[in-house]
């Protein structure tokens, strides 16, 4: 059974920084893509960022480039997000996301996703 625990989120000021992992379990992730989704209150589950093997190329939505790092460990089939300079817009529940493939798609699309964690809450306030 496929796992994906997220941890790291909290509540952080305006300017701040958080770092979240997604460790999963449960079967291979060796050609995959890894990612975040993020879901505010009253609007749609987006993507922010991403990164994908076997290539390791990485990718982000415009909003977040520059201040969000996304890592990856194959060893410990974890990825982290290194979230800096926090906005009050950043505010949401986010979602760690795998899309199992040989060459997955980035940007990451809901519809291509395979496994979903449960989601983290991230509060920036201003």
């Amino acid at each position: 059974q496929v796992q994906l625990v997220e941890s790291g989120g909290g509540l952080v000021q305006a300017g701040g920084s958080l770092r979240m992992s997604c460790a999963a379990s449960g079967r291979a992730f060796s050609n995959s893509v890894m990612g975040w989704f993020r879901q505010a209150p009253g609007k749609e589950r987006e993507f922010v960022a991403a990164s994908r093997r076997p290539d390791s190329r990485t990718y982000y939505t415009d909003s977040v480039k520059g201040r969000f790092t996304i890592s990856r460990d194959t060893v410990k089939n974890t990825v982290y997000l290194q979230m800096n300079n926090l906005k009050p817009e950043d505010t949401a529940v986010y979602y760690c996301a795998v899309e199992i493939a040989d060459w997955g798609h980035l940007p990451m699309t809901r519809d291509r996703v395979h496994y979903w964690g449960k989601g983290t809450l991230v509060t920036v306030s201003s």
